[in-house]
């Protein structure tokens, strides 16, 4: 409780601990003016400037705070750092106003502090923490001391992790006004410890940055060829910093921390590089859980000789995309490269004598020359009505995103009957399935049939590294997975992944496509018209040479590019 003193016309306008110790008589309202003249002048607190005077001691001063407001007294220097409760106050709350959380019983917290009468540190405490906070006196060279020391631990930690490579040339967009609203929260170590690990996620070639907090601990992981792997688990107490920094730079509401936010960045890494981040925030139970999907628009320019097709599917694949109007869908589960693949395609039509406008959600990859366009269900622009304003456009080609509904397929379809080519995807296990899925939402059979030229499903498979050994497998298990006896003559042998440095001990580098093309022909149009089974439709596409997703991964194994176990567990029969 804070003790209460009668007005005095000595005091003017000192107050708190300066006007306790005035009341008490422990120092004169001319040495008093003159510590808070310094304390102003040197930009620190009055406590600071009283201890540096020698009027007071730290131990007296400490004594007379205890007794005159009726708090407990401790000894700090006694107390270990690693008991404390970890992130229980913001670093910066702890440095600024000299705190330091001791301990967390119930509803309350217990905080030492050298000054009880700083009324502003106690309220943010209360309101960052939603407890009862009971202050506890501590002298004030220890608790500065203390809190140094802890400080210190984190960003040694952080540095360790970083190690002692050079400051990273990371250019960021906007960079006047990301200063600006980071000036609060801007901490070196985190600030380093961040582009070292886009850095990382880059180099490794990840798609995918999870930052993961929990109750004991902090993770970072990336998800490379498909699969997530640990890759640090910085100190808990930065989680605060570290989102933060990311939702500041992705220019979004850093004081939200309530519900999902989405957001993008970009970071130059040279004069010809620049990569784009798509950035999620989700509230869990400890903290904001944080995704970035790495957008690289040179994925676009790898070429489709890079993307894994056959010579055959290639063939049929450019023949279709190549026509003046009619549509080309690509189906696969979330992850199995339909966008860039998509973009690929895009990307060699993309010529000066050509209108190609595209409907994302959002636009993942920049592509110079391509009209994009983000949905914003929010506002208004959906899918169908961007679709709408695009036969406006005078167009040439359309991308949309993803068929969702009727009303989409609807007009994408209609597009492609009145001259257009249109690009689209479905979430669909393999092209058969999807021309029944298309029926399913109410797509008239004569529509689909007059308007598709071609499906592709696709799945991504991990390629083997150089390091890969060949390995013998009984014929049983062969003919099991699908190999015909003409598959089995022994002038092959399947590899197996070992692991090195280059692989990081996976035995897996990259990853290659694994596709179905399926044309849409004569005898495939009479089946949809007569509302066939997808069954019927996949055994019509067998009979037309049409590989399944299975039989086009085992000729990735075939010609050494990936493992049995890959392709078996990537594609169904």
């Amino acid at each position: 409780m804070a003790a209460v003193f009668p007005n005095a016309s000595t005091t003017g306008p000192i107050s708190g601990l300066a006007r306790a110790l005035l009341q008490a008589g422990r120092l004169s309202t001319a040495q008093m003016e003159a510590l808070h003249k310094k304390a102003s002048g040197d930009q620190t607190p009055f406590i600071a400037a009283l201890l540096d005077s020698g009027h007071l001691d730290a131990r007296a001063l400490a004594l007379f705070c205890a007794e005159t407001f009726g708090y407990p007294q401790l000894d700090l220097s006694v107390l270990n750092l690693s008991t404390l409760p970890e992130k229980a106050i913001d670093a910066k709350l702890m440095e600024s106003h000299s705190v330091l959380p001791l301990a967390k019983r119930g509803n309350k917290i217990y905080v030492a502090l050298s000054d009880p009468t700083n009324i502003q540190a106690l309220d943010q405490i209360k309101f960052q923490t939603e407890l009862m906070v009971e202050p506890i006196i501590v002298e004030h060279p220890v608790l500065v001391k203390q809190i140094q020391k802890l400080v210190k631990s984190t960003e040694q930690s952080l540095s360790e992790m970083v190690g002692d490579e050079q400051e990273i040339n990371f250019v960021e967009e906007d960079t006047a006004s990301v200063a600006d609203a980071t000036a609060d929260i801007d901490d070196a170590p985190v600030v380093r410890f961040l582009q070292k690990i886009l850095t990382d996620a880059i180099n490794q070639g990840a798609s995918d940055l999870h930052f993961e907090p929990f109750e004991k601990f902090y993770r970072i992981r990336f998800r490379v060829d498909g699969v997530l792997r640990d890759m640090a688990q910085p100190p808990l107490s930065i989680k605060e910093k570290l989102a933060s920094r990311i939702k500041v730079i992705s220019k979004l509401d850093i004081s939200e921390k309530r519900v999902p936010q989405d957001g993008r960045m970009r970071l130059v890494v040279s004069k010809t590089r620049a990569i784009d981040f798509r950035v999620s925030t989700l509230p869990t139970l400890f903290g904001e859980k944080i995704v970035m999907r790495i957008l690289d628009p040179s994925q676009a320019q790898m070429g489709i000789d890079a993307l894994g097709y056959d010579p055959d599917q290639k063939a049929i694949l450019m023949d279709a995309i190549q026509r003046p109007y009619g549509m080309v869908l690509v189906t696969g589960p979330t992850g199995s490269g339909k966008t860039v693949s998509l973009y690929t395609c895009l990307n060699i039509l993309n010529q000066p004598g050509i209108n190609i406008s595209t409907a994302e959600d959002p636009a993942e990859i920049n592509l110079p020359g391509v009209n994009q366009v983000n949905i914003n269900d929010r506002a208004g622009l959906t899918f169908p009505v961007a679709l709408k304003a695009f036969l406006r456009q005078d167009p040439d080609i359309i991308m949309v995103g993803e068929i969702r509904d009727l009303e989409t397929a609807d007009i994408s379809i209609k597009a492609a009957q009145t001259g257009h080519m249109v690009f689209s995807t479905l979430h669909t296990n393999d092209a058969p399935s999807t021309l029944t899925r298309l029926m399913n939402m109410g797509v008239p059979a004569f529509n689909i049939a007059s308007s598709v030229i071609l499906i592709t499903a696709q799945r991504l498979a991990r390629r083997l590294c150089s390091c890969k050994q060949p390995i013998t497998i009984q014929d049983e298990a062969l003919a099991e997975a699908g190999f015909t006896e003409d598959d089995m003559d022994g002038s092959w042998l399947p590899y197996k992944a070992v692991g090195c440095e280059r692989c990081n001990g996976t035995g897996y580098k990259g990853r290659v496509g694994i596709y179905q093309i399926m044309p849409i022909t004569e005898e495939i149009e009479r089946i949809i018209l007569a509302h066939g089974t997808a069954l019927e439709i996949e055994a019509q596409a067998k009979r037309e040479g049409v590989k399944t997703l299975r039989q086009s991964g085992l000729m990735k194994v075939k010609q050494g590019l990936t493992s049995l176990e890959e392709v078996l567990g990537c594609t169904n029969i």
